[in-house]
């Protein structure tokens, strides 16, 4: 098999964006995708949509997408994995240009999700687990991720000023981002002194829900050397889906799928977790990116807690992680999170990522969860 290169990306603001459609957001990511590639409409074989439906009216978000998008007539479909639907879009495409049925193929991560309420919100995201034996007992998002963080807390000694330096570094990285929901940094003092969500968390120890989107085209090896001289290769893909029900998992302080994933796509990339120069992993709760530090080999089993106080996952550090804010500064709109990663890894790679640039980022991954973790998609890529 050939490689499957980037070779567009496109991102829009995240936030409250009262001031567009989903169809519109997707357009704006598209659009400067497209410009970046250097492509016209007529060069795509078909486009991917990574979305949750269940946030939107419109029943079949794709076919509506591809429409706005003039892309009529070339083929679309909807991937959906949870939060971790715009990495299931990009493995798809992946997949469709391996297999020789396309060779260039647009990627669409949207989500409109500030519509709904937010008991809406919570009702949505609360069946994300097993319906029969726990979500009908009235589980929450907060409240699974918040099991977690109180058993890595109970085993490892992990500390809330550990969580909430999580929350401090993501703001700080955030704050230098134009496409985050939240530009502003914050001190420890003021996310340990938040109104409190589910023990132990606070709210700053909590993503925000968003609206947005972000594309990214992709290519075959020999259309993506046409295309561009700046070409990020996507040579490593990892995949594991765990158990629905959290009561069935056998521990609580680490994502089985995580560690699978990520074991697959090192393998796949021949490459190690000391050669992740820059990462992007899913931290929808503090405790998330701490676990993430761990599963993916940034440090032992344990010591995620002692990572993040030591700022090893500063630019600087041995493994800077969500210098672009990750979802906790820069919002999760669901659908797009796996594509906004991707777009993220992309600049760093080619050196685009002005204040935020990990100097000789030539190796980079992404890492994200869908529900409580049971998807988890790791991606690893690589310029040369």
């Amino acid at each position: 098999m050939g490689r499957v290169g980037i070779v567009g990306i496109g991102h829009g603001r995240f936030g409250r964006r009262s001031d567009a459609s989903v169809q519109e957001l997707a357009f704006d990511a598209f659009r400067d995708a497209m410009a970046d590639a250097g492509l016209a409409r007529e060069v795509l074989d078909a486009s991917v949509i990574g979305a949750v439906p269940e946030y939107h009216k419109q029943r079949s978000l794709a076919g509506v997408i591809q429409e706005y998008l003039g892309l009529n007539l070339k083929p679309t479909w909807l991937t959906e994995a949870a939060c971790a639907s715009g990495s299931a879009a990009i493995r798809t495409a992946w997949m469709a240009i391996q297999s020789g049925l396309h060779q260039v193929v647009a990627v669409v991560g949207c989500q409109k999700m500030t519509e709904l309420s937010t008991p809406e919100i919570l009702a949505l995201m609360g069946r994300v687990g097993e319906v029969q034996w726990e979500s009908i007992f009235g589980t929450t998002f907060p409240g699974y991720y918040a099991m977690l963080a109180r058993a890595h807390m109970h085993e490892y000694g992990t500390t809330k000023e550990q969580l909430a330096s999580v929350a401090v570094k993501n703001h700080f990285y955030g704050a230098m981002n134009k496409h985050a929901m939240f530009q502003k940094e914050i001190t420890i003092q003021k996310a340990l002194s938040s109104a409190p969500v589910a023990s132990p968390f606070q709210v700053f120890d909590c993503c925000a829900n968003a609206d947005g989107a972000a594309c990214v085209i992709m290519a075959a090896e020999d259309r993506a050397k046409q295309i561009s001289d700046k070409v990020v290769w996507l040579d490593g893909l990892g995949s594991a889906t765990t158990t629905m029900s959290v009561i069935r998992r056998p521990t609580l302080t680490s994502l089985p799928s995580a560690v699978e994933a990520s074991r697959q796509a090192y393998k796949m990339a021949g490459v190690g977790p000391d050669d992740i120069k820059v990462a992007d992993v899913h931290d929808c709760f503090t405790i998330a990116e701490i676990l993430a530090y761990e599963d993916l080999g940034f440090c032992e089993k344990g010591q995620g807690g002692k990572f993040i106080e030591e700022k090893q996952s500063y630019i600087g550090g041995k493994h800077p992680v969500n210098v672009d804010g990750g979802l906790k500064a820069k919002g999760h709109p669901i659908g797009t999170t796996g594509v906004s990663m991707t777009v993220e890894i992309v600049k760093q790679l080619r050196g685009e990522a002005d204040k935020r640039q990990v100097p000789e980022a030539d190796v980079g991954l992404t890492h994200n969860v869908g529900g409580n973790g049971q998807y988890c998609f790791v991606h690893v890529f690589k310029r040369e």
